[in-house]
């Protein structure tokens, strides 16, 4: 096993490495830039080193920096978390040139997955069901005009090397095609350093499912069941489930093997995930893969009681998966709600500031992951994701119920979040019977489902946070607020401010 691992990311994730550590008995060493001198993973960390200015660019993502403070501190091993260097090959090869382990997959199985067209071409050879359209860049609006006549309107343009919901268009006639031709491939390059673009058909109305897969060096492959992440907000997942209540067991059966069968194709180890779009009539294809740890992790690691992060470290440090298919089992299901510090009645821009109070929710059932505490600052330097709240119970009628609970109990002053937003999602009727799909926000609720009355709640929440956080920099203020003197601040107590 490892004697130290550095770990290459910061907020939540990096103190979910943090804790797994801990109870391996390996040391941990955090790595922080200015905006996170006093963060909640640099004071948890056995050691924590200084990596460069606040933007991300001068210190998370530079890699020389990062591999010559490893060798520095003698970390025989780097943990990426995900987003950052989670899925840079280059950065792989680095470390497997100085002989310090990543935990995940070889820069190969990267490689050949990092491409999306790659990806597409070597699934189809391997009989996984991919998305019709092309599987090598198109090279000018001419040949994508003919591919699309072809194919069908609508379809999607999409940048071979995304993810995330950036560098993807729609088009839907052949007139929007060469200002949307040029737009994408413009967005693909600032974004990805690479402007190659492909074609796929528009699924109408699809689910979004993944598989959590798992494999050794040596051979052995599992999968862990599938998650549902449907629930989108400009293309970036919010909240996420397991196991999905639209899935069947043949369908399961099917789609858990693709799975397998898409990791063994690369040659895939570590933890990594496959996801799929599944139309109505269930029939499923090939989106991506990711070669990472997700960011849904948790609501896997509580219907089957493993811990992902430990199992990513022993895999990496070449031992053979502690379980095997026939060892894991369905029990429950789990919610994950993403918590941001945004504000949902403006177009749900950033909201930055100090954490002046904070109290997670808790009790059976609920777990939170978080990078923060009272008195963290959320910058504009990183994504606002405050934490992500867990909710598990025996029926996914009881996690629901669980996580409104829990989403009630939230206390955070200082900072306008989503969470009176995601409780209006949790408790619509809709999710409630598991009726909906990726365009669910987009199309349904956002414009037809946010009545005035569910934006005069939020705006109303929003107030009386402003008006709670200026009374708690003020010491006289908050003797008042005990003595109940302020109305808002009474409406506030009642609501629990989300």
């Amino acid at each position: 096993m490892f004697n130290k691992i550095l770990i290459a990311n910061r907020g939540e994730i990096a103190v979910r490495v943090i804790r797994a550590c801990n109870e391996l008995g390996i040391k941990s060493a955090a790595i922080y830039s200015d905006a996170d001198k006093t963060s909640l993973h640099t004071r948890m960390a056995d050691e924590s080193c200084y990596i460069g200015n606040s933007p991300a660019h001068d210190s998370y993502l530079n890699k020389e920096k990062i591999i010559r403070l490893a060798k520095d501190i003698g970390a025989d091993a780097i943990h990426p978390g995900y987003g950052f260097f989670s899925e840079n090959a280059d950065f792989i090869k680095a470390l497997e040139k100085n002989r310090i382990t990543f935990i995940g997959p070889s820069s190969k199985s990267v490689s050949l997955m990092g491409s999306k067209t790659e990806a597409r071409k070597l699934m189809d050879k391997n009989k996984v069901p991919i998305v019709p359209g092309t599987t090598e860049a198109i090279e000018s609006v001419k040949d994508g005009l003919i591919i699309s006549k072809e194919i069908g309107y609508p379809v999607l343009l999409k940048a071979a090397a995304g993810g995330g919901g950036k560098g993807m268009r729609k088009i839907s006639s052949s007139d929007e095609f060469e200002s949307a031709f040029e737009a994408t491939k413009r967005e693909a390059l600032k974004s990805f350093a690479n402007d190659d673009i492909y074609i796929e058909k528009y699924v109408e109305n699809p689910r979004h499912i993944e598989v959590q897969i798992f494999g050794d060096k040596h051979g052995n492959y599992v999968h862990l069941f599938e998650r549902e992440c449907s629930i989108q907000r400009r293309h970036q997942k919010i909240i996420e489930e397991a196991p999905s209540s639209f899935v069947d067991e043949l369908t399961r059966k099917k789609i858990t093997s693709a799975a397998v069968a898409a990791a063994k194709a690369c040659g895939y180890y570590n933890a990594g995930t496959v996801e799929f779009l599944m139309d109505s009539k269930k029939n499923f294809y090939f989106l991506e893969m990711n070669t990472r740890l997700q960011v849904e992790h948790p609501v896997t690691e509580l219907i089957t009681g493993l811990d992902l992060v430990k199992e990513q470290i022993s895999v990496a440090a070449g031992n053979n998966l502690s379980f095997k298919q026939s060892d894991l089992k369905i029990n429950g299901h789990a919610i994950e709600c993403r918590i941001y510090a945004e504000d949902p009645s403006n177009n749900f821009l950033p909201s930055t500031g100090t954490l002046i109070r904070y109290i997670p929710p808790s009790g059976p059932g609920v777990r939170v992951d978080s990078g923060f505490d009272s008195g963290s600052q959320i910058t504009v330097h990183y994504d606002p994701l405050i934490s992500k709240l867990v909710s598990w119970s025996d029926t996914r009628e009881s996690a629901i119920s669980r996580m409104l609970r829990a989403l009630s109990e939230y206390v955070i002053g200082g900072l306008i979040t989503n969470v009176s937003f995601l409780k209006i999602i949790i408790d619509h009727p809709s999710f409630r019977k598991g009726e909906f799909d990726i365009n669910f926000l987009n199309d349904e609720f956002m414009q037809n489902l946010m009545s005035q009355a569910d934006i005069k709640y939020i705006k109303e929440i929003e107030r009386v946070s402003a008006i709670f956080a200026a009374i708690l920099k003020s010491k006289s203020s908050i003797n008042k607020l005990h003595a109940g003197q302020t109305d808002s601040l009474n409406h506030w107590q009642e609501q629990m401010y989300e």
